[in-house]
């Protein structure tokens, strides 16, 4: 009931009218014919060789009739003809879909991406800005609902951003990273506001197996001009800047500066570095004592990794530090120092010295990876070392930068397991005092920055002594870190913390020396009371 044309291509075959004025078919329709002398006409589907219809072919004529047979004929050939192109047409266009689409997500892909960014920096008076995007937790999402719901997150965000103003053209890069080119974008100030309609776009609540997500983006920005006049260079700078934010502002946008070029290329070095310093095993603990402040007696060390050059010069983490940036070179740090504390646990344990503890400091990669139970008991298992003997340091960062509460969940399964736990640099990180009553630790280790004024300053005496009373009626241990001076330690005793470690009782050292510090010096079971014997009968 759609005329001629219609019906041909619903019914699959050809429709005469020789009436257009009387043929119901034309009813709502003819209007639209006879004003222009148009009476009849015949309708022939356009067919594909898989049977398609693909298109009709019509003859109009002025007069009420049907076609004859020199008119058949032409329908005959013309018909062919027009299907072999139509079709044609649609197989260039299914291979430059191909070519410049991206099949997942329906955006234009890097190919795409490729052709319209060159396009644009060799336009007349060109002004716009690249962003190049990563989605937020994906990793996390994939964890926690499959690739399925990773999956779902990326066609939503790919759907939100189709949906941009047609001054901003999003591009599917792979994986998660999208780009986008913005039109008419010529300062920072345009680049956050084109910024902020992205991120309104995309972080809208998504339901996903009776979850609600939201998804959000991190982004790198370029200004063309200042920030390069040319694909590559423009592409690379806001690569840059991407890599900057995912670090230091996830969630956000980071424009590229000129320092950040710098700061990326030393992390890269970094990482091939430590990577090489992995691979000739030239990676080695040292250990920081910790003692009894009131007896000078070893209770236990912290493992710090250094590495070794190739000059034989020893390398402190903090020099090395971008590279633990990289979740892959963190985790095989931590397994590789596993390996090494465990190996000289055991040595020590096999000397006959009485060994308590070594502090293990570990990272969010280490939870990431969902594996650091099992490299823990595979080291010690390895050597026959009791978990009792293993305090595991998760900072404050690490504890809350968790999503669902995953590494909380970690910890208490390795502490089921003996693992002692303790939380490390507290009061610098983001969380409250009543996050003690929900971190599952067992010692509270104070950082070096309230302790640096604790004889001098009086408010940082007062806000240790609170630390060090609510830890203790939680039944937690004390630490104190970057004890230097005398002055400290006596203070310290004062407000009631036995134990600490710093410069002022010694700095780290390699297993050779902790092992004759730990001869002489480790605490005995009955060391403490013998201690005490002694100074009361000196008076």
């Amino acid at each position: 009931m759609v005329g001629s044309c219609g019906a041909a291509a619903y019914l699959g075959q050809p429709v005469e009218t020789p009436d257009i004025e009387t043929d119901e078919r034309w009813r709502d329709y003819k209007h639209l014919a006879i004003p222009l002398g148009l009476r009849a006409c015949w309708s022939s589907p356009l067919k594909a060789r898989d049977g398609r219809v693909i298109g009709t072919f019509a003859f109009y004529f002025r007069s009420r009739r049907g076609p004859n047979d020199r008119e058949r004929a032409i329908v005959e050939r013309c018909t062919h003809l027009c299907a072999l192109t139509i079709e044609h047409e649609e197989i260039e266009r299914r291979l430059h879909d191909l070519a410049y689409l991206d099949s997942f997500t329906e955006l234009p892909n890097r190919s795409s991406f490729d052709v319209q960014l060159a396009r644009a920096t060799q336009s007349q008076n060109p002004s716009f800005a690249l962003m190049l995007c990563d989605v937020d937790h994906l990793k996390e999402v994939n964890d926690t609902l499959g690739h399925a719901g990773g999956d779902e997150v990326v066609r939503t965000i790919a759907s939100r951003l189709k949906s941009l103003a047609p001054s901003m053209s999003a591009f599917r890069l792979g994986g998660d990273e999208f780009a986008v080119l913005v039109e008419s974008c010529s300062s920072e100030a345009d680049l956050h506001a084109a910024f902020n309609i992205i991120r309104s776009a995309v972080e809208q609540p998504l339901y996903y197996a009776n979850q609600s997500l939201m998804p959000s983006l991190t982004a790198g920005g370029a200004l063309y001009g200042p920030d390069g006049k040319d694909s590559d260079t423009l592409a690379r700078n806001a690569s840059f800047a991407l890599d900057h934010g995912k670090e230091h502002s996830p969630g956000g946008l980071i424009r590229f500066r000129a320092d950040l070029r710098n700061a990326i290329t030393a992390r890269v070095q970094a990482v091939r570095d430590v990577a090489d310093a992995l691979a000739e095993d030239r990676l080695l603990p040292y250990y920081q004592p910790i003692v009894r402040l009131d007896t000078m007696a070893i209770v236990g060390v912290e493992a710090l990794a250094r590495i070794t050059t190739r000059d034989g010069e020893i390398i402190a983490a903090g020099q090395f530090q971008d590279a633990l940036t990289d979740p892959r070179i963190a985790s095989e740090i931590t397994a590789c120092m596993l390996r090494k504390v465990a190996a000289d646990i055991r040595s020590w344990l096999d000397f006959g010295i009485p060994f308590q503890h070594v502090g293990f400091n570990v990272s969010s990669p280490d939870f990431r990876f969902g594996n650091l139970g099992t490299s823990i008991e595979e080291a010690f298992n390895r050597e026959r070392v009791p978990l009792k003997h293993l305090i595991l340091e998760v900072t404050e960062t690490v504890f809350m930068g968790g999503r669902d509460n995953h590494v909380a969940l970690a910890v208490k399964e390795l502490r089921k397991k003996g693992v002692i736990v303790a939380l490390d640099d507290f009061g610098t990180g983001y969380a409250s005092l009543t996050h003690l009553l929900t971190f599952p630790v067992d010692v509270l280790k104070i950082d070096k920055s309230f302790v640096d004024g604790i004889v001098s300053d009086p408010q940082s005496g007062v806000i240790v002594g609170a630390m060090i009373d609510i830890a203790q009626q939680l039944g937690m241990k004390v630490v104190t870190e970057g004890i230097e001076t005398e002055e400290q330690a006596v203070k310290l005793l004062s407000l009631g913390c036995i134990l600490g470690q710093g410069y002022h009782y010694g700095r780290p050292a390699p297993m050779s020396t902790t092992t004759e510090l730990l001869k002489r010096l480790a605490q005995r079971p009955d060391s403490t009371a013998a201690f005490r014997e002694r100074r009361a009968a000196r008076g």
